[in-house]
């Protein structure tokens, strides 16, 4: 059984990324940027939103976060973007999910500019991943095929089980899966029988946001796991949706949760906002 280390494995492209960024810098003049809305004073997000910054300034991008009250109108929220879209400093635009009940997230999504939709969300981005065309992907499905392609975990005909069909991850990971040419089961919470379909998987990704879902018995030996879930447990421990201490020893590689995939979204996003920064280059 070989840990995924997700930690160790950012670090690196956060590296490669601060050396191609100060490239950037000195032979195009151009600097990244990152806008980040973030509504409310849920500290979930806020502490995820800090992170982002951080990672930014480690980086050399210029980043700015907009702050705005639960209490906030959506034509305001709409107008911030607009703004933004309109800014050439600004290379991506993240607003912070999940956002107040009065707010559409849909129309809030779709008024970003495609080409600054570095969270992969905008409907004009997930078309052309689904077709296979070159876009902007959702972060963490992204950091995940990142995960395969390091360690060299072949994906091409093999039986991968996706757990959960959300817009930001399900179905972004099924997609990508796809184009690898994997064969694909997704599963979300009306499948009947989930141990069914994760038993025979070569490859499970699981990422639902419920703890230690998946069992020891509804993984087979030699299985390769992907945890996406992140937990808060009443100790105030961190856990994955995959009961890692038992399941663990069957695989021939897992993610450990946290340290596993969480750190590879943040990755994925700077990786993302640098793409869009070269493209203005162009």
């Amino acid at each position: 059984m070989q840990i995924i280390d997700g930690k160790a494995l950012s670090q690196k492209i956060k590296t490669s990324l601060k050396e191609e960024t100060s490239l950037l810098k000195d032979n195009q003049n151009i600097v990244p940027g990152l806008a980040v809305i973030i509504i409310g004073d849920d500290p979930a997000s806020r502490a995820y939103v800090g992170m982002k910054a951080k990672a930014c300034k480690d980086v050399g991008f210029y980043s700015i976060v907009h702050e705005m009250p639960n209490s906030i109108t959506q034509e305001e929220i709409i107008d911030t973007i607009k703004m933004m879209n309109n800014n050439p400093r600004i290379d991506g635009i993240l607003v912070q999910l999940p956002l107040p009940n009065h707010i559409d997230t849909d129309k809030i999504l779709e008024v970003i500019e495609p080409k600054k939709d570095v969270d992969g969300f905008h409907a004009y981005n997930v078309g052309r991943l689904v077709t296979g065309l070159d876009s902007f992907v959702a972060c963490t499905p992204l950091g995940v095929m990142e995960m395969f392609k390091k360690y060299n975990i072949e994906l091409e005909g093999k039986d991968v089980c996706v757990v959960g069909a959300s817009n930001i991850v399900g179905k972004p990971m099924a997609s990508l899966l796809l184009n690898a040419n994997a064969t694909v089961t997704v599963t979300h919470i009306f499948t009947k029988d989930l141990a069914s379909h994760t038993s025979k998987a070569d490859i499970v990704v699981v990422g639902v946001g419920v703890p230690h879902l998946i069992k020891e018995d509804m993984i087979k030996e030699g299985a390769v796991v992907i945890d996406i879930g992140i937990n808060r447990l009443e100790d105030g421990s961190l856990t994955g949706d995959v009961d890692y201490q038992n399941v663990a020893p069957k695989c021939s590689y897992i993610t450990p949760v946290p340290g596993g995939v969480g750190p590879m979204t943040i990755a994925m996003l700077l990786s993302n906002t640098l793409k869009s920064a070269t493209k203005r280059g162009l």
